[in-house]
């Protein structure tokens, strides 16, 4: 019998923000590896169109509108998940904001806790909702937030950004813990310079790729499709023993 390590047939995979980006570039894998997926996103027409294309992998398919940041919607859309698929196995909190300020004195509470809202908020009741169906189903899961370099260098006039992403990485080393005696593990993908439609306007930028791109050592940026082995293996059983830690997909930019 051939040895199948990363079939991910009868597995269901939740992942916010998965109508574009990293999150369909996740997603996508996962379909393809025989996962069933949900995808959640605020856009209607992006979310039709990433799941007429998820679709053809011969998986179910669902796509919800749900605005992670409302914690009430937030519940109800996972309640609709596990009422439509069964279960959820692995729940890849993905959805994410932008954001950039003149300078830090200048940056408005309002800009804060938008950005706030979204990416920690809105990470923490996903994530929440999910804990509490794995544990009550008593058969593990896998727990996985995008996070960002930013969340360990420095992000000039990007602070509520960086800080988001590294109360990400806190909170999911803190889940790790706490849930490990429900074989439930947790996990961050840190990304970093990435095409994708929230990159839009800086990786075509010439003083940023005379800056940034000279500094991946692949020569290149990033593509959602470069997150799909990451993807793949976290809501895979060989991942089981493999929790707390963050995995850098960055094309060796930390590193040089």
């Amino acid at each position: 019998m051939a040895y199948k390590p990363f079939d991910l047939t009868g597995k269901v995979a939740l992942v916010t923000g998965g109508n574009s980006g990293i999150g369909l570039g996740m997603a996508d894998a996962m379909a393809q590896a025989g996962a069933d997926l949900v995808i959640w996103g605020t856009n209607e027409a992006k979310n039709a169109a990433a799941l007429d294309s998820l679709q053809q992998h011969g998986t179910r398919v669902i796509a919800l509108r749900c605005d992670v940041g409302d914690e009430k919607a937030v519940d109800e859309a996972f309640a609709q998940t596990v009422d439509r698929l069964g279960k959820v196995d692995s729940c890849f909190a993905n959805a994410g904001v932008g954001g950039m300020a003149p300078s830090v004195m200048q940056m408005s509470s309002e800009e804060w806790h938008r950005v706030l809202r979204v990416n920690l908020d809105g990470a923490f009741y996903t994530f929440r909702a999910a804990a509490r169906h794995m544990v009550e189903r008593g058969e593990g899961g896998s727990l996985v937030g995008t996070a960002s370099l930013a969340a360990i260098e420095g992000q000039p006039r990007g602070e509520h950004y960086a800080a988001t992403k590294g109360g990400l990485i806190s909170m999911i080393r803190a889940l790790a813990v706490e849930l490990a005696r429900h074989q439930i593990r947790a996990n961050s993908i840190l990304p970093g310079w990435i095409e994708t439609p929230m990159t839009a306007g800086w990786t075509d930028n010439p003083k940023v790729m005379d800056r940034v791109l000279t500094r991946v050592p692949q020569r290149r940026w990033g593509r959602p499709e470069d997150f799909a082995g990451a993807a793949v293996y976290l809501a895979s059983p060989m991942s089981r023993y493999h929790s707390g830690d963050e995995l850098i997909v960055d094309g060796g930019y930390r590193v040089f």
